[in-house]
């Protein structure tokens, strides 16, 4: 199907809002249906929802270098369409998990198939150039905070109707938006772009050992990875957080992160736009990245609820960071070999969700307990706010040498 790159870019992002969608749906619901299955109090949960999300990770790290591989010999889309399969199957063994065992095994089929935004920003580097790529990038951003304004609000709200309601919802919607990049979405790599298989590319070693082929952007890859890392004190302690710190229900987690969601939108589908073409890519990220860190800082001694509301907004401002140190990556890849960078960008990725949920929600878990020595629930957060000055460090230690050299 032909269509202009403006349209192209609207399929995909409709594609990964509806995926970030049925993400969101659960996520409310998580603690208290681990407290159901385990019989633990809600602290301990926090360790058990970490190793969810650690062998999800593990599977994305171990098959996403394959993933973008055949992405870039056999194009994206069948390899997003793929990924929304798996995710469809893998809530439908959520919802019907009588044991914590089955909701490891769902969560290590979604981790196989779960290639969806890999190809994603492979395909919206396939049709950028240098002038919009960080704007296009910036959607994927959009996408996922216009998908976690519907998501966790919905997750709340069905959860009224019982703790399995959102996974059923969540799989009902990846099937429909596998039918929707079924019959709208079009091929984005060309013929001519596209490259034999190698299988020695196609594996989490291989994938990282390719970033070595780019010295100039070591620094900048690092500083991705500890952002991400960072990123977890908020992604995987969340919902503990604040149902163990501020007693809040599934309905509250799922309109805060709806607030989060409308936050990113704006940032990242609106804010960038004119941020970004005035300050450029290297200022974007080094005041993302402070923005990231006060925000991290702010949460981690929240005593009020409203106060979590409030301090979202300098940490969601932080997004302008992410788009633009990606842009500058890119730039020095070649467009054959987009799929195998993104491939190796999400097995990084990959890597901090292994080891970010299992640091943070344990570091949380050990900073709850009756007997600590230091009761601080926020301690996630201040080592996600250390973590993000490092990156602001790196980033610009990489940057300095390449203009020196």
């Amino acid at each position: 199907m032909r269509t202009t790159k403006g349209a192209a870019i609207g399929f995909i992002f409709i594609t990964l809002t509806i995926d970030v969608i049925g993400w969101g749906l659960i996520i409310p619901v998580m603690p208290e249906l681990l407290v159901e299955l385990k019989h633990v109090p809600l602290n301990e949960t926090s360790k058990y929802g970490g190793y969810l999300v650690s062998a999800f990770a593990a599977m994305q790290f171990l098959f996403a270098p394959l993933m973008g591989n055949l992405s870039d010999r056999f194009g994206r889309r069948p390899i997003i369409l793929l990924s929304l399969l798996g995710f469809c199957v893998d809530y439908i063994i959520l919802a019907l998990a009588h044991n914590y065992e089955l909701l490891f095994a769902g969560r290590i089929l979604a981790g196989i198939t779960g290639a969806s935004f890999t190809a994603a920003s492979a395909y919206i580097a396939d049709i950028s150039d240098d002038e919009n790529r960080a704007k296009n990038f910036g959607l994927i951003g959009a996408a996922f905070g216009l998908g976690f304004v519907l998501g966790p609000a919905l997750g709340g709200l069905l959860a009224e109707l019982g703790l399995r309601a959102p996974f059923y919802a969540a799989a009902i919607l990846c099937f429909l938006n596998f039918l929707y990049g079924y019959f709208i979405l079009p091929e984005s790599l060309q013929q001519e772009n596209r490259r034999p298989f190698e299988w020695k590319k196609a594996n989490p070693v291989g994938s990282l050992m390719f970033l070595r082929n780019y010295p100039t952007i070591a620094g900048l890859v690092i500083a991705f990875f500890c952002i991400y890392l960072a990123a977890h004190a908020v992604q995987s302690n969340w919902n503990y957080f604040t149902m163990y710190v501020f007693n809040w229900t599934e309905k509250q987690v799922g309109f805060s992160l709806a607030i989060v969601g409308v936050l990113v939108g704006a940032v990242q589908g609106g804010l960038i736009r004119f941020v970004n073409p005035r300050l450029g890519d290297e200022k974007s990220a080094y005041t993302g990245l402070l923005l990231y860190a006060i925000g991290l800082a702010l949460f981690a001694f929240a005593t009020e609820s409203w106060m979590m509301y409030l301090f979202l907004v300098p940490y969601c401002l932080g997004g302008i960071a992410g788009p633009a140190l990606q842009s500058i990556i890119t730039k020095h890849v070649p467009k054959n070999e987009q799929g195998l960078l993104q491939g190796s960008l999400t097995s990084l990725m990959s890597l901090t969700s292994i080891f970010g949920p299992l640091i943070m929600t344990r570091l949380f878990y050990y900073a709850t307990l009756q007997d600590s020595r230091i009761h601080f629930p926020g301690a996630p957060f201040l080592l996600g706010a250390a973590l993000m000055l490092i990156s602001i460090f790196l980033s610009w230690r990489a940057l300095s040498k390449e203009r020196k050299a």
